[in-house]
């Protein structure tokens, strides 16, 4: 999985194998293994890989499917803890609210 995610945000930056691997201080062989799967990054590798890319680990190892940021409280509304799911839901729809009103804004 991580080989497949490497390859997509690779390339979605318009990153080559070898510019990746310099961020990363690897071989570009190093890179076209992980990609294919041939090899898995070490632990250290992937945390510099979510770094780079400003994703999640949880990401990169296919537990989430949304590429939100390693940097959660960056983007992170923080509700009370005891917020009843009926107010949470509440508080979704209103900045789905607001997101759709700032996109009508700039048509």
């Amino acid at each position: 999985m991580i080989g497949e995610r490497l390859h997509f945000l690779r390339k979605e930056q318009g990153m080559t194998q070898q510019a990746l691997a310099d961020a990363l201080k690897v071989s570009k062989y190093t890179i076209s293994s992980y990609e294919s799967g041939k090899t898995e990054p070490s632990d250290e590798i992937k945390v510099a890989i979510a770094r780079e890319f400003n994703v999640s680990l949880d990401y990169l190892l296919g537990l989430i499917d949304d590429p939100i940021s390693y940097n959660r409280l960056e983007n992170a509304i923080l509700l009370p803890e005891h917020l009843a799911a009926e107010m949470r839901e509440q508080v979704e729809l209103y900045v789905e609210f607001l997101l759709h009103k700032r996109n009508q804004a700039s048509l």
